[in-house]
Formats: structure tokens, C-alpha cells, sequence
């Protein structure tokens, strides 16, 4: 694929794990165009100790640039805000080395913010995928927002999102709904096997929670109702480490005292397809995915696995009837909300996020998307 002519450069940038395992099918379907080259930035939160996924990547689909950005115990917003600026500044050095056609970003991170920011103000088309979707977490809500309106290409994962874009003064003809992701092929993940199941802990409840911009003190009450909240329900327990975002360790702390408990069993990332596979393994088993991550509301209603989602992080996200929200979490209300989950209908259960080949067609899309069109880099409100 050329674009005027000549093979088109695309750099896709991750930062986390969880939007790694969104863009590396993208990343594997892009490859397998004809005159299409894919390079991948690694960024930010894969750097950091312990998981380190950054390794992932590298094992996975290859690193081609690096760029640091937080750093190992700095943590809070204003971290975050100097960890954004180391970023916008090493992406900028990447891309002018790189020469690359197109930026791909995925979601709301300050990864994702510095690589569309470096790109967008040095001349470089951005794709976006997961724009117009909302979602409160930290500041994640203005961060995927302020992508948007510096995004050339927008890769909607539903109708809503779309309309959304539309409504921000955003071009129609940049706007396409592709579905998510997260719900790659869902149709082929198989449940985790005997081996695996066993090898985690042979978990009835995945625990999910991230910071959600509340405060130290805040972040822990809630980590804490869902750590007593658990303890009035039945099976084992898998608590995965929250994300990089600040006041972690607020959620960290009672997750490590959660798990001097027998029955919780504690895990700093599981790669996408175990992620995935274990997913398919709790619906088919009647097990529950508990917290508050967007996983809940994507991933778990592709496969029909009962969710529970606390308080606000998700708020205004599209929620499927797998989920049982919690608005005001109390131990009670979490244990309560975990048996509503495993009492749900699922039969029949729907999502709005697509069939399965939304990489399908964001690699058609990019690959085909004239990237020197000065229409495509001249953006303009259109109200």
C-alpha cells in the first residue's frame, strides 16, 4: 500500500497493558499489507517495575523506539504532568527520526495525549481509535477529548462515540465506526485451560480496580469495601494490580493485605490472551469480573461474563446487561452486587462494540487513508 506513490510509515504507540492488548491484532493486520511499515513506540507505563510489560511488547510484535515517561515511585497528577512532558519531548525526537506517515493512538492516557500532541503539532496525521467514548477515571474524560479534537482520523468503537465526535465539531467524513478492539475475534477465544485456571488460583472473582481520581483516602475506602465485600461471597479470588495512575497505592496496600487471606490470590498483569481466555472461563463457570475498568463493560460483555462496576470511572460509558453497578460501594453493597451478577439472564445478551474485526478495519482504513491530503491535516471546527 502506497500512499502518492511511496511505502507509508505508520508508528503505533503503547503505553500500558491493557491498550496493548487492543492494538497489537491492529498492529499484526497492518503488517500484512504490502508497502505498509510498522513501527512500534513503546512508552510511559510499560517501563515501570515490577511487570514491566514493555517486555510483552518486545517478545510480542517488537520495539522499534522507547521513551520514558513516569518514572518508579513518582507518583501523582503533577508526576503525571512532568511524565506527560518528558514524553511530548522524546516522542517529538522519535518522530522526527522515524518520518512517519501516520501516529496511531489508542484511548485516554497521557501516553497516548503525548504521542498525538508530538505528532499532531509537528505536521503528522494521527489516527484515534476509541474516540468519543466516555469515561471519567482520572482525567482521562478531557485527555481522550483533547486527542480528538487533534486526531485526524477517528476509529469510533460504536454509534454513540461517533455521534459524540460529531457533536465536538469534527468532520464527518473523519469519523468511522470500526467497533472495539477488545472484542477482537472474540468468537474464537477458547476458556483457559485446567493447567492455567489452576496455576492462578482457580478464581470465581477477578478483581479489577484502578484510581479514579478521588484522593488517597477516597481510592482506599473503595479498595477496602470491595476487599470486606468479597469476604461475605463464596470462591477463590484473583485481586490484579490497579494501573499507573496516581494514588495507586492506596488500592495496592489493601490488595496486599487482602491477600493474607487464603483465599486471594494476588497477580501484576496477565497478558491479553490469558486475560481474555479467563474471561471466557468465569462466564462459562458462572464467575464474576469485579471493579471498575472498562474490561468490565467491553471484554466481559463480549463473552457474557458477569460484571460488577463501582462507582464513577465508567461513568457515561455505554453498559451492557452483564453489568451490575455499584454507585455508593459499602461491603454490602459490593458482596450484594457480586450474587445480583451471578443471578443474571445472559442468554441472548448483546453489546454495541462491534463483530469482532474492528483491526480489520482500521488497518484497511489507514493503510488507504491518503495521509499527505492537506484536507486530511487542515482541521477546522465545523460548527
Amino acid at each position: 500500500m502506497t500512499t502518492n506513490g511511496t511505502a507509508i510509515r505508520v508508528c503505533v504507540v503503547t503505553g500500558s497493558r491493557a491498550e496493548f492488548g487492543l492494538l497489537r491484532p491492529m498492529i499484526e493486520r497492518l503488517r500484512a499489507f504490502p508497502g505498509v511499515d510498522v513501527r512500534v513506540l513503546g512508552a510511559g507505563a510499560h517501563m515501570l517495575s515490577p511487570a514491566r510489560t514493555i517486555r510483552e511488547v518486545e517478545s510480542s510484535v517488537g520495539v522499534d523506539a522507547r521513551v520514558d515517561m513516569q518514572r518508579d515511585g513518582d507518583t501523582g497528577r503533577l508526576a503525571d504532568a512532568e511524565a506527560l512532558g518528558r514524553g511530548i519531548k522524546g516522542m517529538a525526537r522519535v518522530f522526527r527520526d522515524m518520518a512517519p506517515s501516520w501516529v496511531v493512538v489508542l484511548g485516554d492516557r497521557i501516553e497516548a495525549l503525548a504521542g498525538a500532541t508530538a505528532a499532531s503539532v509537528g505536521g503528522i496525521p494521527v489516527a484515534h481509535i476509541h474516540g468519543g467514548d466516555r469515561a471519567e477515571g482520572v482525567a482521562d474524560e478531557s485527555m481522550r477529548h483533547a486527542i480528538s479534537k487533534m486526531a485526524h482520523l477517528h476509529l469510533a468503537a460504536t454509534e454513540t462515540s461517533a455521534e459524540r465526535l460529531r457533536r465536538m465539531g469534527e468532520d464527518d467524513w473523519r469519523i468511522h465506526v470500526v467497533g472495539s478492539t477488545a472484542v477482537e475475534d472474540f468468537q474464537s477465544v477458547e476458556p483457559l485451560g485446567d493447567k492455567e485456571f489452576g496455576l492462578l488460583g482457580e478464581p470465581m472473582l477477578l478483581i479489577l480496580l484502578h484510581p479514579a481520581g478521588m484522593g488517597f483516602a477516597q481510592e482506599g475506602d473503595v479498595a477496602e469495601a470491595v476487599g470486606k465485600g468479597i469476604e461475605h461471597t463464596g470462591g477463590q479470588v484473583l485481586w490484579l494490580a490497579p494501573n499507573f495512575d496516581p494514588d495507586r497505592e492506596a488500592i495496592d496496600g489493601v490488595r496486599r493485605r487482602a491477600s493474607d487471606k487464603c483465599r486471594v490470590k494476588l497477580a501484576e498483569h496477565l497478558p491479553h490472551d490469558v486475560f481474555r481466555g479467563l474471561l471466557r472461563r468465569l462466564s462459562d463457570d458462572g464467575g464474576v469480573l469485579v471493579g471498575n475498568s472498562s474490561a468490565g463493560l467491553i471484554e466481559a460483555s463480549a463473552f457474557r461474563c458477569p460484571a460488577v462496576d463501582i462507582g464513577a470511572r465508567q461513568g457515561g460509558r455505554e453498559r451492557p446487561a452483564n453489568v451490575v453497578h455499584v454507585d455508593e460501594p459499602s461491603p454490602m453493597a459490593v458482596a450484594r452486587a457480586i450474587e445480583d451478577a451471578r443471578r443474571l439472564e445472559r442468554e441472548g445478551l448483546t453489546h454495541p462494540y462491534g463483530d469482532g474485526r474492528a483491526s480489520e478495519r482500521i488497518a484497511d482504513l489507514i493503510a488507504q487513508t491518503e495521509a499527505r491530503d492537506l484536507r486530511l491535516l487542515r482541521k477546522r471546527c465545523t460548527y
